[in-house]
């Protein structure tokens, strides 16, 4: 009996106010022909454009382009099973947290289901008022953890703050969050391939990715014949220097055993290939425009040679 893939999920975290529903929203409005599945709390924290629904089913609603949202109230394992469970799956699932959860505590709860894997924990963090939520007596313990379990934190509503405050807050948040990437941005407007795993980069040689994004992102895509030391490379590209945001490589090995590699952030993992293996090798990669060197990671390729 074949076994399916495990689905990808990505959780969403951040304090209050930091834009997570914004951005889910931008995220199903360039779905771009993916079975997303959303999860929150209670439907009416995510307003949905009404011509998007097609159908409502309990706690379901079943969305345009095979899209589905559930709400889980307090029964969050009883959720990700009936989403899991569904025909067709859900090609990646988001999960938006509470603004007073844990993003690390709700992403150890999907090692309970077989059937799902962590993802990216990505947390928004409110660019205007940050530092002054994380200092607060009350709540700068909570704000601090969010921070400190995220492999990606979106720097939201950047145009609020000037532009000698960035440098200084990035260093703060190298600080406070050290295995982090740092995303800066408006409107939670971020690249699609971030929560999504960097499935759709355009060809070597070209950048994006899309939409007004692509100012401070860019993205590049390899093919090769070799094989590779996939350990060995997947320690390489977690280099802060490289820039690299995420990455995904469908790889074929030193002992010819062909394996997935995923970058996250400072995280990076390597796993068995679950399905057929492709043609040629391949390895995505999505970073900040500022830092970011294609030939750098193309050497970085070519030194893991097997």
């Amino acid at each position: 009996m074949k076994v399916s893939a495990p689905i990808p999920v990505s959780v969403i975290g951040g304090y209050l106010g930091a834009g997570k529903t914004t951005l889910v929203n931008h995220l199903l409005r360039h779905a771009g022909g993916r079975r997303l599945a959303v999860l929150v709390n209670d439907f009416g924290e995510l307003p949905i454009d009404d011509a998007l629904i097609e159908a409502r089913d309990g706690n379901l609603l079943r969305l345009a382009g095979g899209c589905v949202c559930c709400s889980f109230g307090s029964d969050l394992l009883g959720a990700l099973q009936q989403l899991s469970a569904l025909s067709p799956p859900p090609q990646q699932l988001l999960l938006e947290c509470s603004g007073v959860a844990r993003p690390g505590a709700v992403a150890r709860t999907l090692t309970l289901l077989p059937a799902l894997q962590r993802d990216a924990v990505l947390v928004l963090a409110d660019a205007e008022s940050l530092r002054e939520r994380a200092a607060d007596r009350y709540v700068g313990e909570l704000v601090q953890q969010q921070l400190a379990e995220a492999d990606l934190i979106a720097l939201n509503k950047c145009d609020r703050i000037d532009a000698a405050t960035l440098p200084a807050l990035q260093a703060w948040l190298a600080d406070a969050a050290p295995r982090a990437r740092v995303l800066p941005c408006t409107q939670g407007r971020l690249p699609p391939e971030l929560l999504f795993g960097t499935g759709t980069a355009p060809r070597a040689g070209t950048t994006g990715p899309a939409h007004d994004a692509s100012q401070t992102f860019a993205s590049v895509s390899f093919e090769f014949a070799h094989a590779v030391d996939a350990q060995r490379l997947a320690g390489a590209l977690t280099d802060p220097a490289l820039g690299l945001l995420r990455a995904k490589g469908l790889l074929r090995d030193a002992q010819g055993a062909w394996c997935v590699l995923q970058l996250v952030g400072s995280r990076c993992q390597v796993e068995a290939l679950p399905g057929p293996p492709p043609a040629l090798s391949r390895l995505v990669g999505i970073g900040l425009r500022a830092r970011w060197d294609p030939a750098a990671l193309r050497q970085r390729l070519e030194d893991c040679r097997a």
